[in-house]
């Protein structure tokens, strides 16, 4: 299958995933439910579950035990989205070419529903018992633990953290790479990890896939500070030049333009390297991997 059409298959399969493991419904809480369907619905690359199931696929994974664990990282991304979209936080008005929560449902309900998708990410991700076998329940009980690690203080939150206490501050390349690898790199971790525990890999693998996701998440995160400088709003789905606007200090404005798209380049090579150490394939994920440091959105 040509990459596009497999990309854009994987997509459609993610999007139904979400859509069973969205709440349904609710009473008196039904805002709070709209607001959330509202902040998933609104679209996305959904890369992080894609390369979940990639992972899981790559060492033999089979049946439904990934699904719950799939939706639940994209609601912890999303989750990240709206709180960072709040006017405490970025004060950005769009989102995937779509009005922000906050701007929809009010200031007060945004916050409630990026706390109620991240709260309900670890209410989904727990029905993967449910779904595995007794020998498989280990291996949830791990992936649980590596989600919840890699979201937390010790890995995203703690990189949005800093990212906010340092807003307006000049940094060190140390500091903007510590942000980076904690706030973005932490779920592309994440991704690949539980994806390749919830299969059985060899230790050592999941350690590399590991590597292989900070290498790709600093590509990525460095590649988006790239496109906010020099990319279309429409193309985009929001606004362009947030970074200058909230005096972030990023790599690119450190080192400028074209030492990050070099950097880019060095460090998806290096994840692709480590990538091919591994003792499965996956040609596809190799390539959705690949076009990471390339995208254009």
């Amino acid at each position: 299958m040509v990459f596009q059409d497999e990309l854009k298959a994987r997509t459609q399969h993610v999007e139904a995933v979400l859509r069973d493991y969205l709440p349904k419904g609710g009473g008196f809480q039904k805002t709070l439910v709209s607001a959330m369907r509202y902040s998933i619905e609104a679209g996305g690359k959904r890369i992080r579950p894609i390369l979940l199931e990639c992972a899981y696929q790559m060492y033999g994974g089979m049946g439904q035990m990934a699904g719950p664990f799939m939706a639940a990282i994209e609601m912890i991304h999303t989750s990240s989205l709206v709180h960072d979209d709040l006017p405490a936080l970025d004060n950005d008005s769009m989102r995937r070419g779509k009005k922000t929560t906050h701007k929809v449902y009010g200031e007060a309900m945004g916050i409630l529903a990026g706390d109620a998708m991240m709260n309900y990410a670890y209410e989904t991700a727990v029905r993967a018992f449910s779904l595995a076998k007794d020998d498989q329940r280990e291996r949830v009980a791990e992936a649980f633990r590596i989600l919840s690690e890699k979201s937390g203080v010790y890995g995203m939150l703690g990189g949005q953290s800093c990212d906010v206490e340092f807003e307006g501050r000049p940094l060190t390349e140390g500091q903007v790479e510590f942000i980076n690898q904690h706030k973005t790199a932490a779920l592309i971790e994440a991704s690949l990890m539980i994806g390749a525990v919830l299969a059985g890999a060899p230790k050592d693998d999941i350690a590399i896939l590991e590597a292989v996701g900070r290498k790709t998440g600093l590509a990525f995160q460095i590649r988006d500070d790239i496109l906010d400088l020099t990319g279309s709003e429409t193309e985009l789905g929001k606004p362009i030049g947030s970074d200058v606007r909230n005096r972030k200090t990023t790599f690119v404005s450190l080192f400028g333009i074209p030492a990050g798209r070099s950097r880019v380049e060095m460090l998806s090579a290096q994840a692709l390297d480590s990538f091919d150490s591994l003792s499965a394939e996956h040609g596809f994920l190799r390539q959705f991997l690949e076009e990471l440091a390339v995208r254009r959105r």
